[in-house]
């Protein structure tokens, strides 16, 4: 049971809009002759990863880490649109939930993502993310999460507490140190997870 909150804050990918890394290695291995669950054997998140999200690096800088890491090489265009394969669809029963929510609780979105994602994903799922009263991105902040520093700096430009804010994500790493950072938190396997933590304000609609 979560406490009383003044401010809920949604993670994107895999909570409001669906990803699916197999569709980059589908892109990028079409282009390259390479098999997808190759792609997926070889790949890893590493340290260049998390300096992309943060701002840190380049999309040029990425794809060349890309390209060693997979053992392929394409043009910085095809690896832009394989990257860009990774968004699926709206994820509608939590977006149904965060529009039944959203004039009783502020809602807000903190997402790990950069600036090649974001030219992608703001205008497709325009509709969602109008929902929220503001949208942080790790790339614009320079943190990402599950750091502190990160949810620190989301809290203050939210101006609540982070005991008084409730966070969801679909991982785990992220639910842990938005606890460490002092936020309510909740792990999202599915929608029910959502609407089970939201009840309170539902059932004040």
């Amino acid at each position: 049971m979560t406490a009383p909150a003044d401010a809920l804050l949604f993670d994107l990918g895999g909570v409001i809009m669906g990803i699916d890394l197999d569709r980059c290695f589908a892109s990028w291995g079409a282009d390259a002759g390479v098999p997808l669950a190759t792609l997926r054997e070889r790949h890893r998140y590493d340290e260049m990863h998390e300096r992309h999200e943060r701002g840190e690096a380049s999309d040029a800088e990425f794809f060349a880490s890309r390209a060693r890491m997979l053992d392929i090489e394409l043009t910085d265009a095809r690896w832009l649109v394989g990257w860009n394969e990774i968004f699926t669809q709206e994820i509608t029963p939590v977006v149904r939930l965060v529009e039944r929510v959203k004039d009783r609780v502020p809602v807000y979105a903190f997402s790990n993502t950069n600036a090649a994602h974001m030219r992608v994903w703001s205008p497709r799922f325009a509709p969602a993310l109008a929902h929220f009263r503001e949208v942080f991105v790790s790339h614009e902040l320079g943190a990402r999460k599950p750091e502190r520093a990160a949810f620190e700096e989301v809290a203050r430009r939210i101006g609540v507490a982070p005991p008084r804010i409730l966070f969801f994500d679909d991982t785990r790493t992220n639910v842990e140190g938005a606890r460490a950072a002092g936020l309510q938190s909740v792990w999202v396997r599915e929608p029910q997870d959502v609407a089970d933590a939201l009840r309170p304000w539902l059932e004040a609609t």
